[in-house]
């Protein structure tokens, strides 16, 4: 029985960890969740599951008094407080944002396994993670559909054998428009994502293709490939999910339905394949057609940019994932249209102050400094 903590358990990525947790209960065991304030979702898992532990974020004393046998953290702190538990086995880090980065590290300094869905954790402090983990002596599995595959494709594989890592990508809701078009896309079509199902931040991520960038930096630190054998192609019906190629010329891709819970199951389940009543299935009847075409990174400036922050490491993730927060804020907050969020990425990475070799604290303060520089830039336009 392997002992879960579940961090971001509102989520669209929490949800479906849910709903492989109840799948398997013979195998994992949820005993830790945390919600932001969907006091609603956390009621009803506390109605379901024997959770010992529990997160929100502000204060509720009605939770108190309605779950006894639970014992509640809340505030800045109580996410870190859980991950420093000791009666788990494995966190679930499902939390959307730079809110991820300290609990994984304290996870990983008490001896945790880390299942990781949280972007920003690697691309924010991937080296001090991997630093981490070599002295800690634990395992941080990938969650997102294109890192387990990349995981999946290099099973049996010699490390020395590959050629490159090739991420694919949807391109988001606006991947049939121009960049002149872009300029007057609306909130409501930017949240209307083609293929998957996930919430306001990461379909906005999608749409700009900052997510990919992320993520091209994530497999740097989960792969320990370097970023010129890192290739991004656009792959608009996400059957594909990703490929390795080898020295040989052979390509082995990993095919799927656009489904999560496949690569939660993966992640949590690990070597296990298993099947279950929400596993979903590939009807070849109805794929005519697989499509693929190369980056085009004029057109999706984030990626390139994402590499080249990548390569000069320090603190520049931190400022990066910073800056792009409070960018996507002010849109989903119809202040900005929606070419402007990466007006604003570029001039505050421009405006940064590097840091090569940055502490903790240094990562946690550029990812503040890069979210008010880009509220005063708004501020006084």
């Amino acid at each position: 029985m392997k002992k879960l903590i579940l961090l971001g358990a509102s989520g669209s990525i929490g949800s479906q960890s849910i709903e492989v947790i109840r799948q398997h209960p013979d195998e994992l065991s949820l005993v830790g969740v945390s919600v932001g304030k969907n006091i609603d979702c956390l009621v009803k898992i506390l109605n379901e599951f024997k959770v010992s532990y529990a997160y929100a974020i502000e204060y509720n004393e009605q939770l108190v008094e309605s779950f006894p046998n639970t014992r509640f953290f809340f505030g800045e702190e109580g996410l870190c407080q859980m991950a420093d538990l000791q009666d788990y086995d494995m966190l679930v880090n499902a939390l959307v944002g730079f809110a991820g980065f300290r609990p994984t590290v304290h996870a990983i300094r008490n001896h945790k396994d880390v299942a990781l869905a949280n972007k920003e954790t690697l691309v924010a402090g991937g080296k001090i993670i991997n630093e981490l983990l070599n002295e800690y002596k634990v395992h941080l599995y990938p969650i997102d559909s294109e890192h387990v595959a990349i995981w999946q494709c290099m099973q049996g594989h010699d490390y020395n054998d590959i050629h490159r890592l090739i991420i694919t990508a949807s391109g988001g809701s606006f991947r049939d428009l121009s960049r002149d078009q872009l300029a007057n896309v609306t909130l409501a079509q930017a949240l209307h994502h083609p293929n998957w199902n996930m919430g306001a931040k990461i379909t906005i991520d999608s749409s700009t293709m900052m997510n990919k960038g992320f993520e091209v930096i994530e497999a740097h630190y989960l792969f320990h490939i370097p970023y010129e054998k890192i290739d991004v192609v656009l792959h608009k019906e996400s059957m594909v999910h990703s490929m390795v190629e080898y020295n040989d010329g052979s390509i082995i891709a990993q095919l799927g339905a656009p489904d999560m819970r496949l690569m939660i199951k993966y992640a949590l389940l690990y070597p296990k394949h298993a099947g279950d009543d929400c596993s979903s299935y590939l009807d070849f009847d109805k794929i005519t057609q697989l499509n693929f075409r190369n980056m085009d990174y004029a057109r999706y400036p984030l990626v390139r940019v994402a590499k080249q922050v990548g390569s000069f490491e320090g603190n520049f993730g931190a400022v990066l994932i910073g800056a792009n927060d409070e960018a996507v804020s002010l849109f989903l907050k119809e202040r900005i249209r929606f070419i402007d969020i990466e007006t604003y990425i570029f001039k505050t990475l421009k405006a940064a102050h590097f840091i090569k070799e940055p502490s903790v604290e240094q990562i946690i303060d550029s990812h503040r400094w890069a979210k008010e520089y880009v509220d005063q830039l708004w501020a006084n336009s």
